[in-house]
Protein backbone atom coordinates (compact mmCIF):
# COMPACT_ATOMS: atom_id res chain seq x y z
CA UNK A 1 0.00 0.00 0.00
CA UNK A 2 1.59 3.24 -1.10
CA UNK A 3 1.23 6.41 0.92
CA UNK A 4 2.59 9.93 1.25
CA UNK A 5 3.07 12.43 4.05
CA UNK A 6 1.94 15.95 3.16
CA UNK A 7 1.95 19.24 5.03
CA UNK A 8 -0.95 21.67 4.91
CA UNK A 9 -2.31 24.19 7.39
CA UNK A 10 0.73 23.78 9.64
CA UNK A 11 0.01 20.08 10.18
CA UNK A 12 1.29 16.85 8.64
CA UNK A 13 -0.99 14.10 7.35
CA UNK A 14 -0.29 10.52 6.26
CA UNK A 15 -2.45 9.97 3.17
CA UNK A 16 -3.19 7.19 0.73
CA UNK A 17 -5.61 7.15 -2.18
CA UNK A 18 -9.34 7.21 -1.42
CA UNK A 19 -8.73 8.59 2.11
CA UNK A 20 -11.15 11.25 3.33
CA UNK A 21 -9.56 13.88 5.58
CA UNK A 22 -10.64 16.93 7.57
CA UNK A 23 -7.99 19.63 7.15
CA UNK A 24 -7.79 23.37 7.82
CA UNK A 25 -10.21 25.35 5.64
CA UNK A 26 -9.06 25.93 2.06
CA UNK A 27 -10.25 28.74 -0.21
CA UNK A 28 -11.71 26.57 -2.97
CA UNK A 29 -15.14 25.62 -4.23
CA UNK A 30 -16.86 22.29 -3.72
CA UNK A 31 -15.78 19.72 -6.32
CA UNK A 32 -12.49 21.45 -7.25
CA UNK A 33 -9.22 19.55 -7.56
CA UNK A 34 -6.49 20.66 -5.16
CA UNK A 35 -2.77 19.96 -5.53
CA UNK A 36 -0.54 19.63 -2.47
CA UNK A 37 3.07 20.23 -3.52
CA UNK A 38 4.61 20.10 -0.05
CA UNK A 39 5.21 16.31 0.03
CA UNK A 40 7.58 15.25 2.82
CA UNK A 41 7.73 11.48 2.18
CA UNK A 42 6.66 9.00 -0.52
CA UNK A 43 6.36 5.24 -0.09
CA UNK A 44 5.70 2.96 -3.07
CA UNK A 45 5.76 -0.55 -1.53
CA UNK A 46 9.38 -1.04 -2.72
CA UNK A 47 10.93 2.43 -2.51
CA UNK A 48 10.72 5.04 0.24
CA UNK A 49 11.74 8.56 -0.71
CA UNK A 50 12.37 11.15 2.01
CA UNK A 51 12.46 14.87 1.26
CA UNK A 52 14.85 17.45 2.61
CA UNK A 53 12.50 19.12 3.74
CA UNK A 54 10.18 18.28 0.82
CA UNK A 55 10.44 16.27 -2.40
CA UNK A 56 10.82 18.49 -5.46
CA UNK A 57 8.34 17.69 -8.23
CA UNK A 58 6.18 15.35 -6.15
CA UNK A 59 2.55 16.20 -5.48
CA UNK A 60 -0.72 14.83 -4.16
CA UNK A 61 -4.06 15.58 -5.82
CA UNK A 62 -7.32 15.72 -3.91
CA UNK A 63 -10.94 16.56 -4.57
CA UNK A 64 -12.67 19.03 -2.24
CA UNK A 65 -15.84 17.37 -0.97
CA UNK A 66 -17.15 20.17 1.26
CA UNK A 67 -16.30 23.06 3.56
CA UNK A 68 -17.84 22.33 6.97
CA UNK A 69 -17.87 23.62 10.54
CA UNK A 70 -16.84 21.50 13.51
CA UNK A 71 -18.96 21.07 16.63
CA UNK A 72 -19.22 23.97 19.09
CA UNK A 73 -16.53 24.29 21.74
CA UNK A 74 -17.58 26.33 24.76
CA UNK A 75 -15.09 28.82 26.22
CA UNK A 76 -16.08 29.75 29.78
CA UNK A 77 -14.17 32.19 32.00
CA UNK A 78 -15.11 32.67 35.64
CA UNK A 79 -13.42 34.78 38.27
CA UNK A 80 -14.35 33.33 41.62
CA UNK A 81 -15.86 35.54 44.29
CA UNK A 82 -16.05 38.46 41.82
CA UNK A 83 -19.45 37.65 40.24
CA UNK A 84 -17.76 37.82 36.85
CA UNK A 85 -18.40 35.29 34.10
CA UNK A 86 -17.92 35.18 30.35
CA UNK A 87 -19.29 32.45 28.11
CA UNK A 88 -18.27 32.18 24.48
CA UNK A 89 -18.42 29.53 21.76
CA UNK A 90 -16.23 28.64 18.80
CA UNK A 91 -16.79 26.49 15.70
CA UNK A 92 -13.63 25.70 13.71
CA UNK A 93 -13.97 25.55 9.94
CA UNK A 94 -12.65 22.50 8.07
CA UNK A 95 -12.40 21.28 4.51
CA UNK A 96 -13.27 17.66 3.73
CA UNK A 97 -11.06 16.28 0.97
CA UNK A 98 -10.64 12.93 -0.74
CA UNK A 99 -7.21 11.92 -2.04
CA UNK A 100 -7.36 10.94 -5.72
CA UNK A 101 -3.72 10.67 -6.92
CA UNK A 102 -0.21 10.44 -5.52
CA UNK A 103 2.41 11.65 -8.00
CA UNK A 104 6.20 11.20 -7.78
CA UNK A 105 8.93 13.29 -9.42
CA UNK A 106 8.20 14.14 -13.03
CA UNK A 107 4.46 13.45 -12.69
CA UNK A 108 4.79 9.66 -12.51
CA UNK A 109 1.62 8.26 -10.93
CA UNK A 110 2.37 6.11 -7.88
CA UNK A 111 -1.23 5.42 -6.89
CA UNK A 112 -4.65 6.47 -8.18
CA UNK A 113 -8.11 6.12 -6.63
CA UNK A 114 -10.61 3.97 -8.44
CA UNK A 115 -13.80 5.97 -8.88
CA UNK A 116 -16.94 3.83 -8.78
CA UNK A 117 -20.23 5.34 -9.82
CA UNK A 118 -22.85 4.90 -7.12
CA UNK A 119 -25.77 4.17 -9.46
CA UNK A 120 -24.05 1.23 -11.14
CA UNK A 121 -22.92 -0.24 -7.83
CA UNK A 122 -26.46 -0.02 -6.41
CA UNK A 123 -27.96 -1.67 -9.50
CA UNK A 124 -25.42 -4.50 -9.32
CA UNK A 125 -26.15 -5.17 -5.65
CA UNK A 126 -29.92 -5.24 -6.33
CA UNK A 127 -29.35 -7.81 -9.10
CA UNK A 128 -27.24 -9.92 -6.72
CA UNK A 129 -29.97 -9.79 -4.07
CA UNK A 130 -32.63 -10.89 -6.58
CA UNK A 131 -30.47 -13.85 -7.64
CA UNK A 132 -30.03 -14.93 -4.02
CA UNK A 133 -33.77 -14.61 -3.29
CA UNK A 134 -34.70 -16.72 -6.36
CA UNK A 135 -32.38 -19.54 -5.25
Amino acid sequence: MSFAIIETGGKQYKVSTSNILKIEKLDAKKGETIKFKNVLLLNNNQITEIGNPSIEGASVEAKLLDNVKDRTILVFHKRRRKNSRKKNGHRQQHSKIQITKILAKGGKIIDEAKIVEKKKAVKETKKDIKKIVKK
